[in-house]
């Protein structure tokens, strides 16, 4: 039996489900009748991990930004990786607003992650290796704990917890 165990403390984003998302907020679009005849786009960009939307005026793009948030949500797409840029004046008078898609652990998130377990009091180790947070202990109690600990607690990306060993 190991002398300790752990787990990592990951952020990711399941990339089929973002495309998904996007592709029925795309047809949702072509198909309402608010939007017949505007210039309104949902674009995504996979290289770049970017939603660009473009609206008429900011009550359509705010209908764009409804339209994309359900269709996240419905897929099981967590909205804290979306990252909201401020919306800008586009072409033609239209609105313009890029979403980018926040993935994996960025290093000052990871050392935030890092002092919140710290916080928490629970005696466990935490190690940050590149884009997740190693947090490891001789009991898989406090383990446990922590795992509890963080599904309460409100971080500003979306958690997962594996090689639970």
């Amino acid at each position: 039996m190991a002398s300790t165990f752990s787990f990592d403390v990951v952020s990711e984003v399941n990339f089929m489900e973002v495309e998904n998302a996007i592709n029925q907020a795309q047809k949702e679009l072509a198909q309402r009748f608010d939007f017949k005849g505007s210039k309104s786009s949902i674009d995504y960009n996979k290289t770049d991990k970017k939603i660009t939307l473009i609206g008429d005026d900011d009550f359509k793009l705010k209908a764009l930004i409804d339209i994309v948030d359900g269709k996240f949500a419905k897929r099981g797409v967590s909205l804290k990786t979306l990252n909201y840029k401020p919306k800008e004046q586009a072409f033609e008078g239209t609105v313009r607003q890029v979403i980018e898609l926040i993935s994996g652990l960025p290093s000052d998130k990871a050392k935030e992650l890092s002092k919140l377990i710290k916080d928490s009091k629970i005696k466990v180790n935490t190690q940050i290796e590149g884009s997740k947070v190693k947090v490891s202990s001789a009991k898989k109690d406090d383990l446990q704990a922590v795992i509890a600990y963080l599904k309460t607690a409100n971080f500003s990306l979306p958690l997962q917890f594996t090689n639970y060993r």
